[in-house]
């Protein structure tokens, strides 16, 4: 399977906002601008709405790591629920389980994360599931598998975990080592810069 192994900052120019958690990114300082020679120019003229569409669609799959067939299979999934597609969409996104890896602090990036669950080092309800697509439920209770767990880099992640900043769907447990699914996802925050709406409007053309 392809995937993108150039430099991801260029993709957060290209989409006008942070994709990583690097301070440094320049989509957050003077280089908020598309790369290339042009990219500092701006546009000369107002993008249409199948360009805005387009790059809201870009945004959230270079956000999630995905590629084309791996997005429109989860949009597929959101159409065929119950209420509005677009917040369907974002919550089966920040429910995969390389998200959720990511957003408990057990990885610092997506692709880490990504990269954890395809090697294992993560299990659900104490099973191994190495398929980073997996979508996780309430009650669900992520960790490191017990080898990983006893590596020096695994075991040095695990000191500070309880400091690190999580979402309110995701409680951590210190005790025990592990993450649990709470609630639903929180997508209020998400929706504003990656457009659900559009995606909606472009997918069904």
């Amino acid at each position: 399977m392809g995937r993108y192994l150039g430099p991801i900052h260029k993709l957060c120019r290209r989409e006008g906002m942070p994709l990583c958690d690097s301070p440094k990114c320049p989509a957050r300082g003077r280089r908020a601008y598309p790369p290339g020679q042009h990219g500092a120019k701006g546009q000369r003229r107002a993008p249409s709405v199948y360009a805005r569409q387009l790059r809201a669609k870009q945004r959230a799959k270079r956000m999630y790591c995905l590629l084309e067939r791996q997005f429109r299979r989860f949009f597929d999934l959101a159409v065929k629920m119950k209420g509005a597609t677009g917040d369907n969409l974002l919550r089966l996104l920040e429910l995969r389980l390389d998200n959720a890896v990511y957003r408990l602090g057990l990885a610092d990036t997506r692709r880490g994360a990504r990269q954890m669950v395809t090697h294992k080092h993560i299990i659900v309800n104490g099973k191994n599931v190495g398929i980073p697509s997996y979508i996780v439920k309430i009650e669900d209770v992520i960790a490191f598998a017990p080898g990983a767990a006893k590596s020096a880099e695994f075991t040095e992640r695990l000191s500070g975990l309880s400091k690190k900043p999580r979402p309110a769907w995701l409680l951590w447990d210190s005790g025990s080592n592990s993450g649990k699914v709470v609630t639903e996802p929180e997508i209020t925050d998400l929706i504003e810069p990656l457009q659900p709406n559009m995606i909606v409007e472009l997918y069904s053309k």
